[in-house]
């Protein structure tokens, strides 16, 4: 590296200017001020910003208005040119400070001993002095800015169109967020403007609008009076919609997915949640709801929905390694509209490690091919069945998998399962489905080893009313499943299983930085005794889902060996307060706590583990990049003293 900037000062000394930026390596070692080289056929020049002060924010304003300075590597033909050039920054420049809250800012631009201000512009004596510059050297240019003092609110008045103030009933003091004594700024008066605008269409008025904001600055006193004239528009109902597209699949499925009526009361929320409920779709890639711009004649709301379609097939595939689950590789084949009605079909594979279950701690020398697991799967889905809120899922897998070799005994087992359901849904947060499965396999743990097969119907009930998938802020979200697999019906036992997790979301603040986050799961099983139960339908907690800090499914009733061989019940519990920072980062404390219990129904007089941990999000714009760094507070087989977690959304 030295040498060769060694090379390129030598060269610069013995060659001259332009021979040096010839040797300039393509640019590497050229400043991004530099101005052009000095020529008899236009007017180079520099420029320097002088800011009283030294305030880099009003610095960067000042270069960001300048065509002067974002011009400056485009050389004018001559004095004159340049001249213009610079009489005409004094109107962007000064708006700009303007913007910032700085009312009484003087802008003088100067070339030598020529100036130029607002009060007075003597073009012609600044084209003279620049044309004295024409191929001898690069013209100085400076923009010195006195900014003076930053300027306050003094008064803040929103009214109606009759000119009247609106109740702090009407229009919450919070919701304006000004106060007086607040900078006087252009971009705190827009983020107000858009505020208001916002909590009158969260009223159920579409039409809202903010008519003008009409500032009065009081130069003497350094303030600014500000009104803020406001129709927050009548409260209206949706309309018709409008439907453009898709191409590919019939119009009428993606229309199944739409929950708001004609007549129903209007909110952003609703069409916000018809986008996210059509683009549910597999077939569907991009969806746009634009509004009407008047009511109709009924004072109901117009508006349109554009769905494109999303590309047919999709090939993908992943590899990973971790430290106690050793490599594990997944590759994916997708079709997303198979016979032209938006059907999906998956197929997939997975392989990974999965030693026998008696295997505590893996040596990579006795490594063999009959160490690896793998799983087959096949999903199909049809969407809106005959037009309706119907829809009919497929699924069927093969697999051998094993929850040893992370520190501790577990369970092997390879099984065959089939399944076909039919899913109603009731709006975009309520569902239910019911459908009829099949499972036969083996299944192998310290109690021994079990052959089964189970038939049967199971149920589950989904409810999500949040507000985001990956980083919720509000509401709440309910699953909840039962299947009972009599012998009448095939099974080799009777077996009756069920499931529920919940969680909740709740901001502590308006601009939503502080959220309060819980979670509880809950299993039981009844039928048979323990060991009769196959190992991989048995309940198991601990891992980055569960209590984080242990590892996963390695908590559960022991048996020999202090083997984990798993429960007929389960129990989990989470918080977390999850504070935003700033725009980007965020930090999570956490408790996690839980186990699995031999009895049908969770046993609390049985321990619970639990764990404390503390979480960094990253935010972007598909979601949440989270890392957790978690503590486990008993000591358990298997288990180090700190695990850490990497994964995209929160953690529920």
């Amino acid at each position: 590296m030295r040498l060769v900037v060694a090379l390129a000062a030598c060269a610069a000394a013995l060659c001259g200017r332009e021979s040096a930026q010839a040797f300039d390596f393509f640019g590497l070692w050229s400043s991004e001020d530099s101005s052009p080289p000095v020529s008899p056929t236009a007017i180079s020049y520099s420029v320097a910003v002088d800011v009283a002060g030294d305030d880099r924010g009003i610095r960067n304003a000042v270069t960001d208005a300048s065509s002067l300075y974002r011009l400056r590597k485009d050389a004018p033909p001559d004095g004159e040119a340049l001249a213009r050039r610079a009489a005409g920054d004094f109107v962007p420049v000064i708006d700009a400070l303007w913007g910032a809250g700085y009312y009484n800012a003087t802008v003088t631009i100067s070339l030598g001993a020529a100036s130029l201000t607002v009060a007075s512009s003597d073009v012609a004596a600044f084209a003279r002095a620049a044309e004295s510059y024409r191929n001898r050297a690069v013209a100085p240019v400076a923009i010195r800015v006195d900014p003076g003092p930053l300027f306050r609110l003094r008064t803040i008045r929103v009214v109606n169109v009759a000119g009247a103030e609106f109740s702090q009933d009407e229009l919450p003091p919070r919701i304006v967020g000004l106060k007086p004594g607040d900078p006087a700024v252009a971009s705190a008066l827009r983020a107000a403007e858009t505020r208001i605008i916002d909590w009158f269409r969260n009223q159920g008025r579409p039409l809202a609008k903010v008519q003008s904001i009409a500032p009065v600055v009081d130069h003497a006193a350094e303030v600014m009076d500000v009104t803020v004239a406001t129709d927050p528009g009548p409260v209206a109902t949706f309309g018709e919609a409008t439907m453009t597209g898709p191409e590919s699949f019939d119009p009428g499925i993606a229309r199944s997915f739409l929950y708001i009526q004609p007549g129903d009361p209007y909110s952003p929320r609703a069409l916000q949640d018809a986008r996210t409920s059509i683009r549910q779709i597999p077939a569907v890639g991009g969806v746009r709801i634009t509004e009407g711009t008047a009511l109709d004649a009924y004072g109901r709301l117009p508006y349109q929905i554009d769905v494109e379609d999303r590309l047919p097939y999709a090939v993908g595939g992943s590899a990973q390694y971790s430290t106690t689950n050793g490599p594990a590789g997944q590759v994916y084949w997708e079709e997303r509209n198979v016979f032209g009605g938006a059907e999906q079909l998956r197929l997939q594979a997975d392989i990974f490690y999965a030693p026998p279950w008696y295997v505590v701690a893996p040596n990579v020398q006795d490594f063999s091919i009959h160490d690896l697991g793998g799983r087959l799967s096949a999903s199909f889905l049809k969407p809106a069945l005959w037009d309706t809120r119907n829809d009919l899922l497929i699924n069927a897998l093969g697999e051998r998998v094993s929850s040893a070799g992370a520190g501790f005994f577990g369970y092997e087992a390879e099984d065959f399962d089939g399944t076909v359901a039919l899913r109603r849904r009731f709006s975009q947060y309520f569902s239910v489905q019911a459908g009829f499965e099949g499972q036969t396999g083996t299944a192998t743990d310290v109690l021994g080893k079990v052959d089964y097969t189970l038939v049967g119907v199971p149920l589950s009930v989904t409810y999500d009313s949040t507000d985001n998938k990956l980083d919720p802020t509000r509401g709440f979200r309910v699953t909840a499943s039962a299947a009972g697999f009599p012998t009448f019906l095939g099974s080799s036992l009777d077996l009756v299983q069920a499931k529920a997790r919940a969680s909740a979301y709740y901001a502590l603040d308006a601009d939503q930085r502080f959220v309060l986050a819980g979670r509880i799961g809950l299993g039981a099983m009844g039928g048979p005794a323990l060991d009769e139960i196959p190992a991989n339908w048995l309940f198991y907690a601990g891992g980055g889902g569960s209590v984080r800090g242990y590892a996963f499914n390695s908590l559960g009733p022991t048996g020999l060996f202090d083997a984990v061989i798993g429960g007929r019940s389960l129990f989990e519990a989470s918080a977390e307060l999850r504070v935003r920072v700033n725009d980007t980062i965020g930090i999570v404390p956490f408790f996690d706590a839980g186990n699995a219990f031999a009895s049908t129904f969770p046993d609390f007089s049985s321990p619970l583990y639990s764990s404390v941990g503390l979480g960094l999000r990253y935010f972007t714009a598909v979601g949440p990049i989270r890392l957790d760094v978690a503590f486990p507070l008993e000591r358990h087989a298997g288990n180090g003293p700190v695990a850490v977690y990497f994964s995209i959304g929160q953690a529920f």
